[in-house]
């Protein structure tokens, strides 16, 4: 039977509504360490746990780790990001300083998995001056990247090391490493997490980059799952190319025994919709057929209106899928 997981966050993260996503068919959840440490979490994971226990479950936690992965850093407010306007990147918009090299006329800055669009105009001594092509509303902590551009940053920052430490204590069951590029970068978070007593706590290989697509043959043995995650993988190159990508490493996958999750905007209009469209769970159900053994929601969840709802059309379209594998 499929893993399910949501998100925890604002939207879900009481008690109650976990009950009421457990008795949805949820298996487990997500925490995203990038906002938060685990001992900052600890009211929230109480409350899984809690509605676990109410349940008769033993819930799946998975924590996201920060990782080599570019974030906008804290804004004192959400930002507006008007079209045709210019903005300075490192003053307006905090970006880590290891991509100050890289901000070089022409090249493209996509922020909160590619919704936002800019493009460097001109390289200043601390940062850079860049275009809105693509405006919105730009919040904290969300997620940069800059297409071709090889930025090496390490697999685990302190923040990352801390909360390992800590993994087993507050019952995590899974790390999921961010931007894999290697088999290097797992087997450094696989030794610090069984040098921290989680041997038994499985390790999830996030594809989100070229880089670790085309690494994937030496990544499939080191990784306890594989994880196609689309939002920043479908920043990697056009997004026309995505759909490729992702049959591309499910095949692999498949082929080498190795289970993999499928994330990211699987009813992404059920943030706001309390029915989803009819290419979303389609994707669902195409998901289940081309094998995969664990799907996700992210913001559905976490900060979505109908989170409960969410989970419910999640859950009836995986096991209609199975359903239908079952007569074939």
């Amino acid at each position: 039977m499929l893993q399910i997981y949501g998100t925890l966050g604002p939207a879900c993260g009481e008690t109650e509504t976990l009950v009421r996503l457990f008795r949805a068919g949820m298996t487990g959840v997500r925490l995203n360490l990038s906002h938060v440490g685990l001992p900052g979490a600890a009211e929230e994971i109480e409350h899984l746990h809690a509605a676990a226990r109410r349940c008769g479950v033993t819930p799946q936690l998975l924590i996201d780790m920060q990782g080599p992965e570019l974030r906008v850093g804290a804004l004192p407010e959400p930002l507006m990001l008007e079209e045709g306007a210019s903005v300075r990147l490192g003053e307006e918009i905090p970006l880590p300083a290891a991509v100050g090299p890289y901000l070089v006329p022409g090249q493209e800055v996509l922020l909160d998995d590619g919704k936002l669009l800019l493009r460097v105009t001109e390289s200043l001594e601390r940062g850079a001056l860049a275009r809105v092509e693509r405006g919105g509303v730009l919040r904290s902590r969300k997620s940069a990247a800059l297409p071709g551009a090889d930025i090496r940053l390490p697999a685990m920052t302190d923040s990352d090391r801390e909360n390992l430490r800590l993994a087993r204590d507050y019952g995590v069951t899974g790390v999921m490493q961010p931007f894999v590029r290697g088999r290097e970068d797992l087997e450094t978070v696989r030794e610090a997490l069984d040098a921290a007593g989680g041997r038994d706590i499985r390790l999830f290989a996030k594809i989100e980059n070229r880089e670790g697509v085309e690494k994937l043959e030496e990544l499939l043995p080191a990784a306890g799952e594989i994880v196609i995650a689309r939002g920043d993988l479908g920043n990697s190159g056009p997004l026309w190319e995505l759909p490729a990508l992702q049959k591309r490493i499910a095949a692999a996958c498949r082929a080498a025994g190795r289970p993999f999750m499928v994330v990211t905007q699987m009813l992404a209009s059920m943030e706001r919709s309390p029915v989803p469209t009819r290419a979303e769970v389609s994707d669902i159900f195409n998901a289940v057929l081309d094998g995969a053994a664990s799907v996700m929601l992210t913001g559905e969840t976490a900060v979505g209106r109908y989170p409960v709802e969410a989970m419910e059309y999640l859950v009836h379209t995986v096991r209609e899928a199975e359903k239908f594998i079952g007569a074939l």
